[in-house]
């Protein structure tokens, strides 16, 4: 099968290389996998589904791919619960009310002449375009990216979070690029968004959504890469300093823990040694500051008993 014909407007990245040096210059420094994945779909006007653990900056190559394609940053964030009227639109029922007081006389006006409680109904029914029109129309996320002005990109965070019923929804929304409001009919995209969607893996995701996205799995950075990220991020942090938190941190990832530090962690702990003036990790200064990078309790007992390994490493 051919591919399909793309505008010159979702012809953005001009290849791998291309979309990898614009990543980089808003600031997000990507591995090939990565650079690979965003350049196909944008071509392909295809969803990347980004799956990983938490902290490795899924959400954060979101940000990025819109700031480098130009487009509008929309997001959703997911929740168990989620419904359609908190994604895609609810009507301004407030605005409503008001506009009936204010127009109530009108509303005497309709009804004048009727002679039953059934006629009168019907009379203010032929007025419903009135109040169920765009005017009263409230977009929420899906929507707002389908009615955006100019190109927009989606964000659709930590999807395993949000109801497999609610996932079943957003496939048929994504796979039309249009939205069918009872009211007014069917609303199709003024531009055709592109569309990342997270997973921390808290559930199965449906076979139906995987087959329907690429496929991008971040991990943590190598050390080669997570350095880069913190010198470009932290230049005033010291060359070695830099080297030896990567490398900690590194040797705190491979621990047995409830969760593992994250890049932003990395980034967090390089700064503050910095600002308190350290040239060099020792056992005693990463006692003090394990906090930074470990965020429960029982993750900074099992570093403590590895401090000489954590800070020789």
């Amino acid at each position: 099968m051919s591919p399909p014909q793309l505008t010159p407007e979702i012809r953005s990245f001009t290849s791998v290389e291309d979309a990898a040096r614009r990543l980089e210059a808003v600031g997000y420094l990507s591995s090939p996998e990565i650079a690979t994945a965003v350049f196909l779909a944008d071509r392909m006007g295809k969803p990347i589904l980004v799956e990983g653990p938490a902290g490795v900056g899924k959400t954060e190559l979101a940000k990025a791919l819109a700031q480098a394609l130009d487009r509008t940053f929309i997001r959703l964030q997911c929740y168990e619960g989620l419904d359609e009227a908190k994604a895609l639109y609810e009507w301004e029922y407030a605005k409503q009310l008001l506009y009936t007081q204010l127009l109530k006389d009108k509303i005497g006006e309709l009804t004048q002449g009727t002679s039953t409680l059934s006629e009168a109904a019907d009379r203010l029914a032929s007025g419903d375009a009135v109040f169920f029109s765009e005017r009263f129309l409230l977009p929420r996320p899906i929507l707002q990216a389908q009615l955006s002005d100019t190109p927009a990109l989606l964000l659709v965070d930590e999807i395993d979070k949000a109801d497999p019923e609610f996932e079943a929804f957003l496939l048929e929304v994504l796979s039309d690029n249009a939205v069918t409001v009872p009211e007014l009919g069917t609303i199709r995209a003024k531009h055709i968004p592109r569309v990342i969607l997270t997973s921390n893996n808290a559930r199965e995701l449906s076979d139906a959504l995987k087959r329907r996205c690429l496929h991008l799995h971040i991990d943590f950075p190598d050390r080669e890469r997570e350095l880069r990220i913190v010198r470009a991020r932290l230049p005033e942090v010291p060359q070695v300093l830099a080297e030896q938190v990567v490398e900690a941190v590194a040797a705190i990832r491979a621990l047995d823990l409830k969760k593992a530090p994250s890049i932003s962690e990395t980034l967090d702990w390089a700064q503050s040694l910095a600002l308190l003036n350290a040239e060099a990790l020792s056992a005693d200064v990463v006692a003090s500051t394990l906090n930074l990078v470990l965020k429960y309790e029982g993750d900074i007992e099992k570093a403590r008993a590895n401090l000489p390994t954590i800070a020789q490493a």
